[in-house]
């Protein structure tokens, strides 16, 4: 491990350890804390954030990501028939592919297949399954920690050797920045995204009375599988159109087109501690998720039961199965290319 400039994280209070893998392998957490007193700590299991501290007006600090306290738990979750995937870094593919097929430069690959009859969020073992390496970390203003990974040649059945960095920075405006950078040494199929569940009012909370904007006029048509059709709906006049502010729907799982870079994607504001969270991303679509199977059945941070309106996903990624969709963004990673995606979780009291 790299530290830059003599890190404070090799202070045991800011990197932990966490848990030891199956295969024997530890994992330590690592807490990165600006000078606003805003907390990310993140593991180097899944590149997953187990936290997330936001200070408050009153000095209070209100933790707004769902989570696990232990290894353990992190690991069992994948055993569930919905898993949470809370927090982690989702890889090779966010979202579906169709049947678990694509067709890249003529050759028809067929992935582990995860979600019924489809490939969903890399496969069985994905990103967020995986030990990460820590590469660097840096302290003093804009603290940050970078973690890489190298995917192998047929893991999941992908082709090439995909190297991936994935650079976290808490900046002095209050902002978790992602920014993800990947190589391949052959033609294959790329689709990063962070799968956090927000909560403003706390983890322990819920999000039925907070109010999200998404910046958005499209969203992609699905089947009852989730699969998209191909087709794009117009959401004027739909109960999905979140251009003006409105409560947390109870149940959505969609992916809105994100036409304006540079913008507002989406966000999310609670009324009751005047928290608002804004997205930024360079990605085409931010996909809105809230509930999950599996929410009855999970114990939290804090040993709290998550439920069906505990927490909310701004997933910021490419359109679930766009290898298999012609007028869907580009999915394809060349060998001479380099893959960039940032996105921005702002937090401020308003």
């Amino acid at each position: 491990m790299k530290i830059k400039h003599k890190s404070h994280f090799t202070d045991i209070n800011t990197r932990e350890f966490f848990g030891i893998l199956p295969d024997n392998n530890a994992i330590h957490s690592y807490k990165l804390t600006n000078k606003n007193g805003m907390q990310a700590t993140i593991i180097d299991y899944g590149a997953t954030v187990t936290s997330l501290m936001i200070p408050l007006e009153n000095g209070e600090l209100i933790d707004v990501v769902l989570g696990f306290d232990s290894l353990e738990k992190y690991i069992e979750s994948y055993s569930l028939s919905s898993a949470p995937y809370f927090g982690a870094t989702i890889g090779r593919y966010a979202g579906r592919i169709n049947n678990g097929t694509f067709t890249l430069n003529d050759k028809t690959y067929l992935l582990n297949k995860n979600n019924d009859n489809h490939s969903i969020h890399g496969g069985i073992v994905g990103f967020s399954q995986k030990k990460w390496e820590v590469e660097t970390i840096t302290d003093g203003e804009n603290p940050s920690i970078t973690m890489t990974l190298l995917s192998h040649a047929t893991e999941e059945n992908y082709p090439g050797d995909l190297s991936v960095s994935l650079t976290y920075t808490l900046s002095e405006d209050n902002e978790l920045q992602l920014e993800y950078h990947a190589t391949t040494t052959a033609d294959t199929i790329i689709n990063l995204t962070n799968h956090s569940y927000f909560n403003l009012n706390g983890h322990d909370s819920s999000v039925a009375d907070q109010e999200m904007i998404v910046n958005s006029d499209k969203i992609l048509e699905a089947t009852s599988e989730n699969i998209p059709t191909g087709n794009v709906l117009n959401l004027l006049n739909h109960p999905f159109d979140f251009r003006t502010p409105a409560n947390c729907p109870s149940n959505i799982d969609d992916s809105f087109i994100i036409e304006t870079k540079n913008d507002i994607a989406a966000a999310l504001y609670s009324p009751t501690n005047g928290l608002r969270m804004t997205v930024y991303t360079n990605q085409p679509s931010v996909h809105v998720f809230v509930g999950g199977n599996c929410f009855d059945k999970v114990k939290g941070k804090e040993n709290v039961s998550y439920h069906p309106l505990s927490g909310i996903c701004f997933e910021a990624q490419n359109y679930p199965d766009a290898p298999n969709q012609n007028d869907f963004p580009n999915s394809i990673l060349r060998k001479e290319d380099k893959y960039y995606h940032k996105t921005i979780y702002k937090f401020q009291s308003i």
